[in-house]
């Protein structure tokens, strides 16, 4: 794994990224050990702080869990992300018609807020 410097994208959340699309595509199967949060960080020349965050990130989103002093793991989170992202949908929604927007407008932000995303 390397860190852009160039990269409009902060350090912590490239390295959330990264691990996040190896930990989706298998690269990083269920299960795998990650490297500790100074073991990462010296070895891509970052502060320990900048990985930690990224580390609660992925946790958050549920890619990653930590065991303790075991280590953090891949997590098993196929399902698990399935069910936060319909629950983060269906709370933009409500959000949408609490706001007064219709599907088209509500759809249309959802686009917007992809395209800059994923750079699409």
């Amino acid at each position: 794994m390397k860190i852009d410097i160039d990269d409009s994208a902060p350090p912590y959340e490239q390295v959330r990224a990264r691990i996040s699309e190896q930990a989706r595509s298998g690269e990083l199967p269920v299960g795998y050990r990650l490297p500790t949060v100074r073991g990462l960080a010296e070895s891509l020349g970052l502060a320990a702080n900048t990985v930690a965050k990224a580390y609660r990130a992925l946790e958050a989103d549920g890619v990653i869990e930590t065991r303790g002093r075991n280590g953090t793991f891949v997590a098993a989170a196929g399902a698990a992300a399935e069910r936060e992202l319909a629950a983060a949908a269906q709370a933009y929604v409500e959000r949408a018609r609490r706001l007064g927007q219709g599907e088209d407008a509500a759809l249309a932000a959802v686009r917007d807020a992809l395209r800059a995303a994923y750079g699409g």
